[in-house]
């Protein structure tokens, strides 16, 4: 029986995603996951005329499905992907820069292992916007999952909660307009919730598209045991019997005339027989299972909850997952000194021994065995945080207090990390200057690169879809990177 352990949650805008997940009796059974089934079937009704110029070109249609690795908080760009050891010393910081397996292509000392899979990847060292006032984590996450910048910002930079009217998430988007006819997830995010402070999920809900096509949150340490009380069925409950609620449940609507004009007996039939198959199928569940990868490929990817989530990942998008969003499993603005990549203060220790070790075993890992695994081909990766850190330590940019060895926010200019689906390996796409301060050449937006994630996946980034006042949006307000391509 699908359960979900606690109180039932609502919101204004209706149940949860797992609350229509719920299946046991008669009665939540035919008003629960077949109700849901449905609902995403009314909605999918948005279709896209897509520009023959998009169509033709090299990429378009390339993936299948989408790894998201988000690193919320901000990394440092400097410290990471785009050394500068010939700037000043309070701007190229205390790490060295060191060859990868691409000439001419270097990383910091922090990436050993990364910079031995630099071959299969191309690095965007020119992603940068320019905020409109003060701005924070969540307005820069919000715009970089959503492709809109929000509506309210406080003078912190912080937003609102999340509300129904808010612009979809990329994977909801996704869910949406790319259904799956296997029994499996379509969306699923993990280990935790975007979050700074207490503003929670802000930018990855489904806003106005209903929270039909909000992603499964599975909340929970990928390093440690899983329930999945949800996707499972109770002893009490056992497959025959879900079987006999099933026929007798299409008995029982032949005769609702009412409910059949309203879907359509076969299309309802359909809706039960998907909602059947989710729950026995047991395709979802066995892909949260990383009790059946050998240990050694446990070890490869490490034992940390990020780690063992971007293993997760590849099991799910080997089950059918169509787009699968690991976030940092640290709060944007949390302490730099534990997990948090936003490093005001004791920028170089942290980075050094805590979060680039992990950082550069699961993403080394997640590649080598995607490649591998010829799973690199038909799957898009994408590697980037909300914005980079400041080029000079100890300067305030956004308000921020920073201490003389911290980085403030920067979202002028940074990198983020692109792999499969056809894109060119082994190269660098775009430049920064000598301070790692600006783009050099080829800025992207953080819009462009969700636009190139639409389009890798054949799905016109600059579609009109209808938001909750019934007013046509565009899709994204940016242009595929036709160059990632070759």
């Amino acid at each position: 029986m699908l359960v979900v352990p606690g109180h039932r949650a609502f919101l204004c805008d209706g149940p949860t995603r797992r609350e229509f997940l719920r299946v046991g009796s008669i009665g939540l059974f035919g008003l629960g996951l077949p109700n849901f089934f449905s609902w995403q079937a009314a909605q999918a009704a948005s279709t896209s005329t897509v520009a023959g110029d998009l169509v033709a070109s090299k990429g378009f249609g390339s993936a299948k499905s989408v790894v998201l690795l988000f690193l919320q908080g901000g990394p440092s760009h400097i410290d990471i992907w785009d050394p500068k050891p010939d700037a000043p010393a309070n701007i190229r910081g205390e790490f060295k820069p060191i060859k990868t397996k691409v000439p001419g292509i270097w990383l910091s000392e922090t990436m050993p292992k990364l910079a031995q899979q630099v071959d299969k990847c191309t690095l965007i060292r020119s992603m940068s916007y320019t905020p409109k006032g003060l701005f924070n984590h969540t307005a820069a996450i919000y715009q970089m999952l959503t492709g809109y910048p929000p509506d309210r910002v406080s003078p912190s930079g912080q937003l609102e909660p999340p509300s129904p009217a808010d612009f979809p998430t990329a994977g909801s988007h996704i869910s949406k307009m790319l259904p799956l006819d296997e029994p499996v997830l379509p969306f699923v995010e993990m280990p935790r919730p975007l979050q700074e402070s207490n503003v929670v999920g802000k930018g990855g809900a489904a806003g106005f598209l209903g929270k039909a096509y909000d992603p499964y949150r599975l909340y929970q340490d990928p390093n440690k045991p899983i329930r999945l009380d949800d996707l499972s069925l109770r002893q009490e409950v056992p497959p025959q019997r879900l079987k006999d609620r099933f026929t007798l449940l299409k008995g029982i609507n032949k005769s609702m005339p009412d409910l059949e004009k309203a879907v359509g007996q076969h299309a309802l039939d359909e809706y039960y027989e998907r909602a059947y198959d989710l729950v026995l199928s047991g395709k979802a569940r066995a892909a949260f299972d990383l009790e059946q990868e050998p240990v050694a490929v446990r070890e490869r990817y490490g034992r940390t909850t990020f780690g063992q989530g971007a293993l997760m990942a590849r099991r799910l998008v080997e089950a059918g997952t169509r787009f699968v969003q690991l976030n940092w499993p640290s709060v944007a603005n949390g302490n730099p000194e534990t997990t948090a990549w936003d490093t005001h203060a004791a920028n170089f220790g942290p980075l050094k021994n805590l979060h680039c070790p992990v950082l550069d075993q699961a993403l080394s890992a997640l590649l080598e065995d995607m490649d591998d695994r010829g799973l690199l081909e038909e799957t898009l990766v994408v590697t980037v945080g909300e914005f980079g850190r400041s080029p000079r330590l100890g300067v305030s940019t956004s308000g921020n207090t920073n201490a003389p060895d911290g980085r403030d926010h920067w979202p002028y200019c940074y990198t983020a990390l692109v792999a499969g689906a056809g894109v060119a390996r082994g190269v660098l796409y775009g430049e920064s200057d000598e301070t790692g301060s600006s783009p050099k050449e080829k800025p992207v937006h953080p819009n462009d690169l969700l636009a190139s994630v639409y389009f890798s996946l054949g799905i016109d980034p600059h579609m009109e879809v209808l938001n909750h006042l019934d007013q046509p949006r565009e899709l994204v307000k940016g242009n595929p990177l036709l160059d990632l391509w070759g």
